[in-house]
């Protein structure tokens, strides 16, 4: 088993409670010492055990957790930056547009989808992602569901069926014989290659008892589930996506203090995308109603064609900060911890002995510097489950690796 210092770190962001100072517990003059793809030690660099194989000095740049994208949609053809325009310029959102997308990305070949997917994956990891959850949806036939599934789970561990996504045109007329679909055929299918199963529950898209009826599904084939909620209004997807054990409820642009509860006493997570926001000009959600609620946060790029085509997750974290009431240690929290709670990963988004090995460098004193430099990409090199992105010296941080 291979053996890996990581040293030379000027400041330590380890995310793990009571392990430094503050909430991001941090650490200076330290070090993290890996053995495989697990963390054995992440503390001062003069305790550090000694007699690693391989020694990567990162020259006094900080350290943090790699970040996690809990909510993505990277299988996609074409774009849609005419409606961004016109949004832009005064016009609403409306979630029918994701049917201009599903009509793209039906005629594309399945290489050139993969090729994109994996080139925004590749622009994730410049960023300091180095997990990502990826979504279909743009199918929405068992088949071409299935064969976007395939390019996802080549890409990420986190692969998600998004089949209740938009009804497609050809079944205008039969919303239940759609839904039946989706729950008797192509959840059944996905079971083998998913790990999530979601549902968009919103008006425009499917109502909360037809979400149902697709989560119960896939609850009984062995996937977890998750549920957009709450974009565009009080669509009753919190309140689902608790009772149902959800591992998130993803949006939740729209809220009451009972939604606020709900989260708050349940083991699901409010997964925040700013990003969509900033591209919609709907309201931010309240992040600090959530916070001091007692809910559980993470923030997600939710990178899409339509609603915030951008992989820079760190520039969520600073609309949070700017416009949604979190502190900037709140906000690198929810980005690892969070993204980390929000796929029931345990092992990710903190660097502590048994945490998988994947941990970002900065090319930057501070963690607050991925805050505080906004709009610049500041991940100078990673180590992925063990295996350095750059050594001997910085060089870019490399894609995130396929599953497994």
């Amino acid at each position: 088993m291979t053996s890996l210092e990581v040293t030379g770190i000027g400041v330590l962001a380890t995310c793990e409670p009571g392990a430094g100072h503050g909430p991001l517990g941090l650490i200076e003059q330290a070090a993290v010492v890996v053995e495989g793809d697990q963390v054995v030690y992440a503390g001062a660099a003069a305790g550090a055990p000694g007699g690693a194989e391989q020694r990567f000095d990162v020259e006094g740049r900080a350290v943090i957790p790699g970040l996690v994208d809990s909510h993505t949609h990277l299988i996609f053809a074409g774009d849609r930056a005419s409606e961004f325009a016109g949004r832009m310029a005064g016009r609403p959102y409306q979630p029918g547009g994701i049917a201009t997308t599903v009509e793209a990305t039906r005629a594309a070949p399945l290489e050139v989808l993969r090729q994109r997917a994996r080139s925004l994956v590749a622009a994730a990891g410049a960023w300091g992602t180095t997990t990502v959850e990826m979504k279909t949806g743009y199918g929405l036939t068992v088949d071409a569901e299935l064969a976007h599934l395939s390019v996802a789970a080549s890409l990420t561990a986190e692969a998600t069926l998004l089949g209740a996504h938009l009804l497609p045109p050809e079944w205008s007329g039969d919303r239940d014989g759609y839904v039946r679909l989706v729950a008797e055929e192509m959840v059944p299918a996905a079971a083998g290659t998913a790990r999530w199963c979601d549902v968009f529950c919103e008006e425009g898209a499917f109502g909360a008892d037809e979400c149902r009826v697709v989560l119960e599904a896939a609850r009984a084939c062995g996937l977890g589930l998750r549920v957009h909620a709450h974009q565009l209004g009080r669509s009753g997807g919190v309140a689902l996506a608790c009772q149902m054990g959800a591992a998130s409820a993803d949006h939740c642009t729209f809220l009451d203090p009972s939604d606020v509860d709900a989260l708050a006493g349940s083991g699901t997570v409010a997964t925040l995308l700013p990003l969509t926001e900033f591209s919609t000009r709907q309201p931010y959600p309240d992040g600090r109603a959530l916070l001091d609620g007692g809910a559980t946060v993470a923030l997600a790029s939710n990178c899409n064609p339509g609603s915030g085509y951008s992989v820079a997750l760190p520039l969520a974290m600073a609309l949070a900060v700017r416009e949604m009431g979190f502190t900037v240690d709140e906000a690198i929290v929810a980005a690892t911890r969070g993204g980390a709670a929000a796929l029931r990963r345990p092992d990710l988004g903190a660097l502590a002995p048994g945490r998988r090995a994947d941990l970002v460098v900065l090319d930057a004193p501070h963690p607050h510097h991925l805050v505080y430099q906004v709009g610049m990409p500041l991940a100078a090199a990673a180590v992925i489950g063990g295996v350095p992105a750059g050594r001997g010296g910085i060089s870019p941080a490399g894609p995130i690796p396929s599953r497994g």
